[in-house]
């Protein structure tokens, strides 16, 4: 942390010449990251043809394009990275749109020439060709490039611990386990590569009012690259979206911040501390592990990549900062491209854009109020995204809420309830110890936003006022509203992005008061490195922690017990100070950046315990999962295989089989490795279900019935009911779910078998 952010207020001269006397010096990052993530995956079973051909079609399908279109916007040059970066977000927003155009036609087989409707009009258009070859780039300083590989590598090797190494790409046994939503978002990606707009596809003609352009992203890679899906959404889409995150993350810092240590900074904060949290293991009071939703559903990581490219294009609209020499976009492509930007993110996940319209409604209102006038350009950003978001609504979600709700404080609530009515506890007192404990766990890694308040005595740039109104507005949304499946919690997440920022603009500003030294920077990590090791060790038991209290607050006291335990130990520091300074002098006017390294440093144990609470699960990882038996992925490969796209298929199979007392109806293998619709598997997904409540019946028993006698008590009648009515074409029969009647096999022709699954084709 402290290595990546200095005193980088040199002149943009120096920058702009640095490296330049050994050219492949500032290559050896970069380099050396790709090297180290390569290894990673092959390690995990990633074969070196699919390593190349995502390779190939990242490059020649995604920045390609993205990155010629971004040149056309933004007005000068700035660096060659923030140029690849910045165009890989405006390709997969291209990717869409090419998408839905060659679908719409019916042309999916002809996806791979969408980038031409890009690249063509660059190479034939005069005007437009000059983007193809840019000179006058800024150096990248080569600290700023290790920084952000490093962080590239750590994070690649935290996902490879949590996600790669416990999750084959397809199932190598009967008892292979796998996280329940990795299959559903599996079978949504799959129904994207045939079908416009994709419908959920357990349930055959169902709609699908749901964000579904991550999973898009991953079948459009399947289809133009020619990448088993499964490869694709198992080990290549989640880390290579990673690392663009973590690079965008660092080069729209340096964008708007005009120094480029606080983009490395922020993405330090980003992607290396994790939240704050002294139970082994880990637990999450409020939400999951930020880190483990980038693998579970990747839409998290997908909307990321968008909104912290979006940041960009609206920092450029509210206002730059006055002592950047970054050179601006210019208005026009901002505009274009903050557009762009927000309808990609609407449909990447839906609680993007309520982020986006409280940080930008917070900056309307901040800066009308401080100059008493309105700021039009803002209301005219804020209006746009509230058209998009509008559009989304009604057209992506069809006004469904997927459970979501106004009901405030439904998170935090529970842990003040239990003991406000016990003698001697003030209520106000536990709501506040509450709060703070909120704050210690998920909001630590921005602490530096309050150096840079103080510092600023609240004046704040335009753009700095935009950054804290995102870093507000997501916690804000997060405890103002409730979802059945705790999916209030994004909210949070999308103000990560805006608060790393801002908190390493902050802490680099500390630190340039100090004055550092290199001697001081390399102290500053040395301690900080230090520092973090004795957390790691505090958590994994060696200074003997309480064991975990059953009270339903019992998650919070580990936490506010070693909180405070450090809290005491820095007052006994500060008291001792003086006699600090005077024994080693250097120290003199530094207290404040080593106070301020140390809370940013205190959550870098999280993403450590999360790797060691992996390692130590079995197959599947420590988190929620299901047995997928590799019998039932052969037998819905084989249907892949021996099917048409557009063929419905029938299952047995609705219910999750721990249960004996009711259904569980999310079984999701069939679809999700078929890549076919099912007439009906399992509902619990659906929008439909999106309620509260314990009982989940389906909505439509004669389908349901119909389907579930053709394996019971099949007659010729049925089945020629479901293949005329549904288009059925394949029944997969699992015996393990119960006996399937043996007349079936005179009514329909068996076609595929193994020791659990049978397919049967209709006649």
């Amino acid at each position: 942390m402290t290595a990546a952010l200095g005193h980088d207020t040199e002149p943009a001269e120096t920058s702009r010449t640095a490296g330049r006397a050994a050219p492949g010096r500032r290559w050896l990052p970069l380099g050396s990251a790709l090297v180290a993530v390569v290894v990673i995956l092959v390690a995990a079973d990633t074969s070196w043809w699919d390593l190349a051909r995502y390779a190939a079609y990242a490059t020649l399908a995604v920045a390609l394009p993205g990155t010629l279109v971004y040149r056309s916007l933004r007005r000068t040059p700035h660096t060659f990275v923030e140029d690849v970066a910045m165009g890989l977000a405006v390709g997969l927003a291209l990717e869409i749109a090419g998408w839905a155009a060659f679908s719409v036609a019916g042309l999916q087989g002809w996806l791979w020439l969408w980038p031409l409707a890009v690249i063509g009009p660059f190479a034939t258009v005069p005007a437009l060709r000059r983007h193809w070859f840019v000179r006058d780039y800024q150096s990248t300083p080569v600290g700023w490039s290790w920084v952000v590989a490093g962080t590239v590598v750590f994070f690649t090797w935290y996902l490879s611990a949590v996600f790669l190494e416990r999750n084959p790409i397809l199932p190598t046994s009967e008892n292979t386990r796998q996280y329940l939503d990795l299959a559903y978002l599996l079978s949504v990606a799959g129904e994207a590569k045939h079908t416009f707009p994709p419908e959920y596809p357990h349930v055959a003609d169902e709609p699908l009012y749901y964000h579904w352009f991550a999973q898009t992203h991953m079948a459009v890679t399947s289809l133009i690259a020619h990448i088993d899906l499964p490869v694709v959404a198992m080990r290549l889409a989640i880390p290579a979206l990673c690392a663009l995150a973590i690079v965008l993350t660092a080069v729209v810092g340096w964008r708007i911040s005009g120094r480029p240590y606080v983009g490395a900074g922020a993405a330090v904060l980003f992607f290396v501390i994790g939240e704050v949290n002294f139970t082994h293991p880990v637990t999450a009071p409020f939400g999951t592990q930020a880190t483990f939703v980038v693998w579970h559903g990747m839409s998290m990581i997908y909307s990321w990549v968008l909104v912290i490219a979006l940041i960009a294009a609206l920092a450029e609209i509210v206002g730059r900062t006055a002592a950047s020499r970054v050179p601006p976009l210019g208005t026009p492509g901002a505009f274009t491209l903050a557009g762009l930007l927000l309808l990609t993110s609407a449909g990447a996940k839906a609680s993007t854009l309520p982020v986006v319209l409280a940080a930008l409604g917070f900056t309307a209102v901040i800066l009308g109020v401080a100059r008493r006038a309105v700021p039009w350009r803002v209301v005219a950003a804020l209006g746009l995204a509230a058209v998009t978001q509008l559009l989304a609504t009604a057209v992506l979600f069809h006004f469904q809420t997927y459970g979501v709700r106004l009901k405030p404080l439904t998170d935090v609530s529970k842990y003040w309830n239990s003991v406000t009515d016990a003698p001697g506890w003030p209520r106000p007192l536990v709501v506040l110890v509450v709060f703070l404990a909120f704050y210690l766990n998920m909001q630590l890694r921005t602490a530096g936003i309050l150096a840079l308040v103080w510092l600023r005595r609240g004046r704040l740039d335009p753009v700095q006022v935009l950054l804290l109104g995102g870093a507000l507005g997501g916690p804000l949304l997060y405890l103002v509203f409730d979802q059945a499946r705790g999916g209030q919690q994004y909210f949070t997440r999308v103000g990560f992005a805006f608060g790393v920022i801002l908190s390493a603009w902050g802490y680099a500003m500390v630190l340039d008061r100090a004055h550092p030294t290199a001697r001081t920077k390399v102290a500053l990590a040395a301690g900080a490195a230090v520092f973090a090791g004795a957390l790691i060790l505090v958590q994994l038991g060696v200074a003997s922690p309480a064991p975990p209290s059953t009270e339903p607050y019992g998650p919070l006291l580990p936490l506010l017990a070693w909180s405070l335990a450090f809290t005491l130990l820095g007052l006994v520091i500060v008291a001792m100070w003086p006699l600090v300074t005077r024994v080693w002098p250097g120290l003199l006017g530094r207290g404040g950046v080593i106070a301020l390294t140390g809370v940013l440093v205190f959550g870098a144990p999280g993403l450590i315990m999360d790797m060691y609470k992996s390692i130590q699960a079995p197959n599947g990882g420590p988190y929620f999962t299901i047995v997928l038996p590799r019998s039932r992925v052969e037998a819905a490969r084989w249907v892949r295989d021996h099917s048409r796209p557009d063929d419905i298929v029938a299952t047995n199979m609705h219910c999750l089989q721990w249960s004996l007392s009711r259904c569980d109806p999310a079984s999701m293998w069939l679809a999700a490795y078929a890549e076919r619709s099912v007439l009906v598997e399992g509902w619990d997904f659906s929008p439909r279900m999106q309620l509260p409540g314990p009982e989940r019946p389906f909505w439509d028993p004669e389908r349901l019935r119909l389907n579930d006698e053709a394996f019971t008590d099949p007659d010729a009648n049925k089945l020629r009911d479901l293949r005329q009515r549904y288009r059925v074409r394949y029944l997969v029969a699992d015996r393990s779910v119960g006996p399937v009647s043996p007349v079936l096999e005179s009514l329909a022709d068996l076609r595929f078998e193994n020791a659990r699954v049978a397919v049967y084709e209709l006649r």
